[in-house]
């Protein structure tokens, strides 16, 4: 039940359902995550953490940069079969079909200077 209602809780937001959809096309840096969602630093890294919490994603660390990736879960979890019916439910969603045109272009640029740009306006503060 636990898991259930973490996994639900996970997907009642849409920029963490965003934030999966973009997922679905492999991995990303936090920086780029940022960029997609235009949201706070602050608010992704708490949208990342909650999707994590439910076991819809995972990280590795690199240096000072969080990367997120969809976790392997199967279809008999929560986790997995929530992605299941994320991926049916929304693959011809325009909001995401937006999102996957602008990830295209997110993908294209020097992540130094992405992630740089982040980095530098958090130090600013």
């Amino acid at each position: 039940m636990r898991e259930f209602l973490a996994v639900t809780k996970a997907l009642s937001d849409e920029n963490r359902v965003r934030a999966l959809m973009a997922l679905a096309g492999g991995e990303l840096c936090v920086c780029q995550l940022i960029e997609l969602l235009g949201l706070a630093p602050s608010t992704v890294s708490k949208h990342m953490a909650v999707l994590h919490q439910a076991g819809l994603v995972e990280t590795r660390k690199q240096g000072r940069w969080v990367y997120y990736r969809l976790t392997d879960a199967d279809e008999t979890t929560a986790a997995g079969a929530a992605m299941v019916v994320v991926r049916r439910c929304l693959s011809d969603d325009a909001g995401i079909r937006d999102d996957a045109r602008r990830l295209k272009r997110i993908r294209r640029m020097r992540m130094d200077d992405l992630c740089a740009h982040y980095h530098n306006a958090r130090i600013e503060k």
